[in-house]
């Protein structure tokens, strides 16, 4: 009886698994081509909201295609966020093995995660470091990494990252803050959105602190020396030459 259970359970198991992956990888290809209208890391601030009854919290979120934004905001979250993007396979290794050696002697983690990793973080994981949910986000970034371009993967991080309190997606943020769309947004605004990307909650582009404006400031001569946003038009926006 005890075997009969054992392999009862395994089955399930394996069955779970077996409906994970397949799942996963439909839902992925899905929003290959889909809108998103909501990612996990926005239903978990609703409900986090709800439940502390913060009547005052609404969500703002905008989708808009990669073509609809302003070259300038792509090119400073890559310069501030993850400059091999288009090199690496989701993955940065070296930079995973020197945030390792310095978060050897820091309170406050380094993080080392790509843009493809946030990606999959922010659509459909939750906030934690357990090796669990690492080891989830890995199979999610490998297949955001093999079923979608780069492009898609940075039109999407461009739409769901949050930018502030209940301030979802580049649009939302562009609006609340410059009072313009995000096609308009000029380099020195995108790198100001681009600054606060580590810790949206902590700070307020609206009161932008010293930190943040130098932050702003060294993000602009990094998008100055990997080009300008004229050699990411290449990457990004070919069909348009």
């Amino acid at each position: 009886m005890r075997c009969v259970s054992l392999r009862a359970l395994r089955r399930i198991f394996l069955q779970g698994i077996g409906f994970f992956l397949a799942g996963s990888i439909i839902l992925t290809l899905l929003f290959r081509w889909v809108p998103l209208p909501l990612s996990s890391l926005m239903i978990q601030r609703q409900i986090a909201a709800k439940w502390q009854g913060d009547h005052g919290y609404r969500l703002v979120h905008t989708w808009v295609s990669l073509d609809q934004i302003s070259l300038h905001v792509p090119l400073a979250v890559i310069a501030a966020e993850d400059q091999k993007f288009f090199e690496h396979d989701g993955f940065d290794f070296d930079a995973m093995g020197k945030a390792w050696q310095a978060n050897q002697h820091r309170r406050r983690p380094l993080g080392a995660s790509t843009i493809s990793q946030q990606v999959a973080k922010n659509l459909y994981l939750w906030p934690g470091r357990t090796f669990f949910r690492k080891g989830v986000e890995a199979w999610f970034t490998l297949l955001l990494e093999g079923l979608w371009p780069k492009q898609r993967i940075l039109e999407v991080y461009l739409n769901v990252a949050e930018f502030g309190p209940g301030i979802f997606g580049v649009e939302a943020a562009s609006r609340t803050y410059f009072h313009k769309s995000a096609a308009r947004l000029t380099s020195s605004e995108a790198a100001l959105l681009a600054a606060i990307l580590p810790s949206p909650l902590r700070f307020d582009l609206d009161h932008p602190t010293s930190y943040i404006l130098s932050r702003s400031r060294h993000i602009e001569r990094q998008m100055k020396l990997m080009g300008g946003s004229a050699s990411l038009k290449q990457l990004i926006r070919p069909d348009k030459e």
